[in-house]
């Protein structure tokens, strides 16, 4: 009797404590659900290996301010089961008050956990951002105003589609403005379209179309010129600035429109000499040796026959010791007395050669059938070559490295 007794006393611990046991196992269960289920609010965890710590307010605003905040990138909980890799240990989120990571120093685990769904690392928002557009407040000392205008041109009807839209910060002869603009397709200088005045404003808003007829082969030899005019008191019209703007470096086809701004130019209203002008902007870069020319137009050129058989273009030659280095033409342009180039040539020179060194600039009229005709040349260099502006020019853009000189010069017929 007394084992039986004992037998049963001790079936009975071993039974109270196996029910202990399954009872703690399934409370922890409970209890590891439970902690799951709160996530769905996010609750912020550091890295497996560190400790819980409490950041004070100064700390996170010392963050954000240092750096810019990340915007978490996440796949939806629909997702889930095709193939994510794991979580690794190196998992967070975030406190329920501040929607964005703040990103941490030193490598990451490219997946994190967040409300039921992965985070696939982060976007920078500061990578999206359009650039700031400082055409309207960036202007240059000496500016004469800016002038906004678009093009495009519809292959089918052949047509060049004009749109004025703005000038900005104009520089009148008087207190009030009323501009208006001119609007030609060079070489035609006798044909124009012509904007609405705009009365008592520096600033006037266009918003105006305009058409020209063009095939698209002699497209990409034709300028556009825009002259802006102000209109006094006494209807006289006073030229404040012109933008000359060449279609043969722009792409026209597909009908892509094209939004453009320029500075306006000062005209040059001196008469044309006797065999026509030519303008020009010499640079050199003395760290890398190297002479850069700019031919930008020639005007009053005395063209033996005015056709679009007649084709103008520049050519220019190095030279060194009066022994020729190297030349480089532009492009022709046909049929007119005042083309428009804009087009750069570089050559290589030593800074030691400045001295020995001249540039020549010769204006060919090409017609077919005949003998290229030289219709002027202007030289400049140093004094060894040049005198009067042809040596300013050569000795301004020396003393002005890197920067572009723009000169006129005339042209003469001595070879």
């Amino acid at each position: 009797q007394a084992v039986a007794v004992a037998g049963g006393i001790i079936g009975g611990i071993l039974l109270f404590v196996l029910i202990g046991i399954t009872a703690y196992l399934l409370w922890k269960k409970f209890c590891h659900l439970l902690s799951y289920e709160k996530l769905t609010s996010p609750v912020k965890t550091t890295n497996a290996n560190a400790t819980f710590q409490d950041q004070s307010t100064s700390e996170i605003q010392l963050k954000s301010t240092s750096r810019s905040r990340s915007i978490p990138f996440i796949i939806p909980p629909t997702l889930h089961g095709r193939d994510w890799i794991n979580l690794t240990n190196e998992e967070q989120v975030q406190e329920d008050s501040d929607p964005y990571v703040i990103p941490q120093d030193g490598p990451r685990s490219s997946f994190h956990s967040l409300a039921g769904a992965y985070v696939v690392g982060t976007i920078n928002p500061e990578l999206y951002k359009f650039p700031e557009d400082k055409s309207e407040t960036d202007f240059p000392e000496g500016n004469i105003g800016r002038l906004w205008f678009s093009i495009e041109y519809e292959q089918e009807s052949e047509r060049l589609l004009v749109s004025l839209i703005k000038v900005r910060k104009l520089q009148p002869p008087a207190d009030s403005c009323s501009p208006f603009v001119k609007i030609y397709l060079l070489p035609d200088e006798r044909s124009y379209l012509q904007s609405k005045t705009k009365r008592r404003t520096l600033n006037p808003q266009f918003d105006e179309n305009f058409v020209f007829q063009v095939s698209s082969k002699m497209l990409l030899q034709r300028t556009l010129k825009f002259l802006v005019y102000h209109v006094d008191k006494q209807k006289k019209h006073h030229l404040l600035g012109q933008v000359i703007f060449p279609l043969r470096n722009e792409t026209l086809t597909g009908d892509n429109k094209l939004v453009i701004w320029r500075d306006l130019e000062k005209e040059n209203l001196e008469p044309p000499s006797e065999y026509g002008d030519i303008q020009f902007s010499l640079s050199y870069n003395d760290y890398l040796g190297r002479l850069t020319v700019v031919v930008l137009r020639a005007r009053g050129l005395k063209l033996q026959e005015e056709s679009h058989a007649v084709s103008v273009y520049v050519k220019v030659s190095l030279m060194n010791h009066n022994k020729f280095i190297k030349s480089k033409k532009t492009a022709a342009v046909l049929g007119s007395p005042n083309p428009v180039y804009n087009e750069t040539f570089s050559f290589k020179a030593d800074q030691t050669e400045l001295d020995t060194a001249s540039l020549s600039l010769s204006v060919l009229q090409n017609i077919k059938g005949e003998k290229t005709h030289l219709l002027g040349r202007v030289v400049v260099g140093p004094f060894m070559y040049t005198r009067g502006k042809e040596l300013e020019h050569w000795n301004e853009m020396i003393s002005k490295p890197k920067e572009l000189v723009k000169r006129w010069h005339t042209l003469c017929h001595s070879t």
